[in-house]
């Protein structure tokens, strides 16, 4: 069963800025969480409830699964470096 992927508006802000190279990289990651929403390479992050994360190469995606609706909600994308800081 494949869930609905669902951009933040920021997400989609941060994953425009990228080059078109790392904009497929990503996207082809996030088209694969609507197969599998816990793939073996996902982690919970620490401090946040129900947030997980993968890596699509040097770059991380912040996202929540909602089982009950079937929707995978992204709410960040960026660079392994800058992806946790503070806000």
């Amino acid at each position: 069963m494949a869930y609905e992927i669902i951009l933040q508006p920021s997400a989609a802000r941060e994953l425009r800025k990228f080059p078109k190279e790392i904009q497929k990289r990503i996207g082809k990651k996030i088209d694969e969480l609507a197969k599998n929403p816990r793939p073996p390479d996902a982690r919970a992050l620490t401090g946040s409830e129900g947030f997980l994360r993968v890596r699509a190469g040097d770059y991380r995606i912040v996202y929540k699964v909602k089982d009950q609706a079937l929707i995978i909600l992204v709410v960040r994308i960026g660079h392994r470096r800058e992806i946790f800081r503070k806000r």
